[in-house]
């Protein structure tokens, strides 16, 4: 089993006012993940302390981090990031379709070694608009990512889609790579963190890929560490019998 978590980290910047790395890293340690996908990054800014939040919260959890920049300014960056302690290369990081004056999107690609198969890893934050995430999309589909010959099965697509489940961009994607979830709105909020009521983080799974399990993590640590909770799915890249898409379970708080 591939224990999967997507998670967008605000910056490590809490609902109390508090940067600290060190607790996302304790909200993302208690569920033990073997792949961690992290959104809204930042490494160098002066706003964070200059740190590099993608190593530190790495190096907490005893893993290494394939950083993309999704936005530069000077020698500050601003981005997504795959983490792991499993065998893993990078294999492709760029910016997606940007709208002028929209902050400025990216994916990342890894090929991950899960015991004897490799599973590639795709990682990416998308815009608020929605002809932007529209273009995102297609570009994602497209041949730098899923859309070329070395991405192939088992497929994981995970992150922060600023997409809700039955929106055009959520099935565009879902025709390519089934949502974890199914298409159901209610299941497994995860915007805001504090009284989570949207699903907009998404983890989307090749067909060959048996989900055991989806669920968001709760709690009151998670509640404060960012303004989204970390969505959480357990895969089992070899399954024996076909897919399936189970009911989903509560974290206990």
């Amino acid at each position: 089993m591939l224990r999967v978590l997507t998670y967008n980290v605000r910056r490590c910047l809490g609902a109390d006012g508090r940067l600290d790395p060190e607790r996302i890293a304790a909200v993302i340690a208690a569920c033990r993940a073997d792949v961690v996908a992290l959104q809204e990054l930042d490494v160098g800014r002066a706003r964070s302390g200059g740190i590099d939040q993608a190593q530190a919260i790495a190096g907490h959890l005893g893993m290494r981090s394939h950083f993309h920049p999704a936005m530069r300014v000077m020698e500050e960056f601003y981005g997504d990031a795959i983490l792991t302690a499993l065998p893993s290369r990078l294999m492709r990081a760029a910016g997606l379709p940007e709208r002028a004056g929209c902050e400025p999107r990216g994916a990342l690609w890894a090929a991950v070694t899960a015991g004897d198969t490799e599973v590639q890893v795709v990682t990416t934050h998308l815009g608020l608009g929605r002809g932007e995430r529209r273009a995102q999309a297609e570009a994602l589909l497209g041949p730098a990512f899923l859309g070329d010959p070395a991405c192939r099965d088992p497929v994981v697509l995970l992150g922060d889609f600023n997409a809700l489940p039955g929106s055009g961009v959520h099935r565009r994607l879902a025709a390519r790579l089934p949502d974890a979830q199914g298409a159901t709105a209610w299941l497994r909020p995860t915007f805001p963190a504090r009284l989570p009521l949207l699903r907009i983080d998404h983890v989307f799974v090749s067909r060959g890929i048996a989900v055991r399990g989806v669920r968001t993590l709760g709690g009151r640590l998670a509640r404060i560490a960012s303004d989204h909770l970390p969505l959480v799915a357990d895969l089992d890249l070899a399954p024996v019998s076909a897919p399936r898409i189970p009911v989903p379970r509560e974290e206990p708080a």
